[in-house]
């Protein structure tokens, strides 16, 4: 197990130095502005456009102004230094969104073998800041994605810390996402990392299926 989450760590890292951050999604939208905080798996990586993303077919569903500046590679500690004008949760903050989705934790499993602490501190981190610079925003935490039917102990531990910190800013929170695209390796794109079309599609209708339990 440790032999295939080091070998996974370097295929991220090369895609990491590949990445990009999304802009925000043109849209003529009018409904809330929602805001996503979150890795490649809410950035679309895999997918044939950006409109077949699972953020981008939600948003388009309830008229919501999209605020999607996730980015290939992110976690709560690792790719965070890539930023040249303020961190993710500073954009998220900026953009006085009504709610914020949280989807963040998958990469930080590359990281947890020397810097467990240091991640369940950021996340505690992370969503105070959020939380304190937007009190009126409804929070929307998403246990964090998994992309193989493998798991390393990491992830359950990861999800825990999530949910922990989710709960001590009272928001929302979304189960059982880190299986969601589990034993579907047709729903992967040829990177064999990232959701393609129908992945992301699935994704969708997993979350709209959640998000009808919360009343939205």
């Amino acid at each position: 197990m440790i032999a295939l989450v080091v070998g996974l760590a370097v295929v991220i890292g090369a895609i990491v130095a590949l990445g990009t951050r999304s802009d925000e999604t043109e849209s003529t939208a009018t409904g809330e502005t929602v805001a996503f905080y979150g890795d490649s798996y809410t950035l679309g990586t895999g997918a044939s456009a950006p409109d077949k993303r699972w953020s981008t077919i939600l948003s388009t569903e309830r008229n919501w102004r999209e605020i999607n500046p996730s980015v290939n590679g992110l976690g709560f500690i690792n790719n965070r230094s890539t930023f040249g004008d303020g961190d993710l949760p500073s954009q998220v903050i900026a953009s006085e969104p009504d709610i914020v989705f949280v989807t963040m934790g998958l990469n930080d499993n590359f990281s947890f073998d020397y810097a467990a602490d240091e991640i369940e501190t950021q996340i505690a981190d992370d969503f105070e800041r959020m939380h304190r610079a937007l009190p009126d925003a409804r929070f929307i935490v998403v246990e964090p994605f998994w992309y193989t039917d493998e798991r390393p102990r990491s992830v359950d531990t990861i999800i825990g810390w999530v949910k922990d910190a989710a709960g001590q800013i009272g928001a929302d929170y979304i189960p059982g996402a880190s299986r969601w695209i589990e034993g579907h390796p047709e729903w992967m794109a040829d990177d064999g990392l990232h959701p393609n079309d129908d992945g992301y599609a699935a994704m969708a209708e997993r979350m709209t299926e959640e998000l009808a339990k919360l009343g939205i």
